[in-house]
């Protein structure tokens, strides 16, 4: 970066607002702080941050409000934020998620912890919003233009819809940062397979959502790939989960999750009208592995 990060660190602890303030100066961000909400939403109106750490316990408005606030502000709409709070329950991480935040520490935290998951955020924050920053895989935008290319395509293709089952409830157990591990795992074991048995051109992104994979390959390799994947993740499943949960990953695995979830179409089950036809086609054949 050719600027130091900006961050804004909403806290009325003040003696962990005055320790994280001179870590992260130290660290070379710029830090400015709010102790009231309110005075949170003022600072964020008269400067741009790079990320915003925001308690959800304060004075006046609690964190969820002030989070809310800053998403219908165009200045803030888009800036990354990361919650500190003492709760651990699950209806408080979805709360969290429904408005955006990108990730939340527990109180009391590993500075070192926050220091990386600060870091990181700003980093992905700042990547093409074409592609995704934990795969580096493109997007649903720039996979739409590539699907649509297709409908013109006059030589064979074929498409293999990859998607992984519960990892939703798998990020809820074990938080964003193991979440993040499983898509980075996922997409590296297609990103292999497509090298082993795919052609030059062919293409992989996400689709419609980070959990949905497509690939873009020829009719004669897209049986070998969908088959390397499949082994590859099902060999994998378990290494996913910590090791004191063994019992519950079990489970966990036995019901289904993180399986993949996948269908196939090719050119020759068209002509398809339009993007619409050709991606509910796909979405219609879905099975799971």
């Amino acid at each position: 970066m050719s600027e130091k990060p900006h961050i804004l660190i909403v806290e009325d602890d003040l003696d962990l607002v005055e320790m994280l303030s001179a870590y992260f100066r130290v660290q070379n961000y710029d830090v400015s702080t709010a102790s009231f909400g309110k005075d949170a939403l003022d600072t964020a109106r008269q400067h741009d941050f790079s990320l915003i750490v925001l308690d959800i316990r304060l004075p006046d408005i609690d964190g969820y409000e002030v989070c809310r606030n800053l998403r219908t502000q165009r200045r803030t709409k888009d800036t990354p934020i990361i919650f500190l709070t003492e709760k651990r329950d699950r209806v408080d991480k979805l709360q969290g998620l429904e408005l955006g935040v990108v990730d939340y520490i527990t109180k009391p935290f590993d500075i070192q912890e926050l220091r990386l998951r600060i870091r990181n955020a700003i980093t992905r924050a700042e990547m093409s919003p074409l592609m995704n920053p934990i795969t580096d895989l493109p997007e649903t935008e720039y996979v739409n233009e590539k699907l649509q290319a297709l409908l013109y395509l006059e030589s064979p293709w074929a498409l293999l819809l990859v998607s992984i089952n519960n990892l939703d409830q798998f990020r809820e157990l074990y938080g964003f940062v193991a979440a993040d591990d499983v898509l980075r795992a996922v997409a590296l074991m297609m990103k292999n397979a497509v090298r082993q048995y795919g052609s030059e051109g062919d293409f992989i992104g996400h689709f419609n959502t980070p959990y949905n994979f497509v690939i873009i390959t020829k009719p004669d390799d897209v049986a070998q790939i969908k088959e390397r994947i499949q082994n590859r993740i099902e060999q994998s499943r378990e290494y996913f989960y910590p090791l004191r949960d063994t019992s519950k990953a079990q489970e966990a695995m036995k019901a289904g999750h993180l399986k993949l979830n996948t269908a196939t179409i090719d050119h020759s089950m068209g002509p398809y009208e339009d993007l619409d036809a050709l991606t509910n086609q796909l979405l219609a054949g879905v099975q799971q592995a």
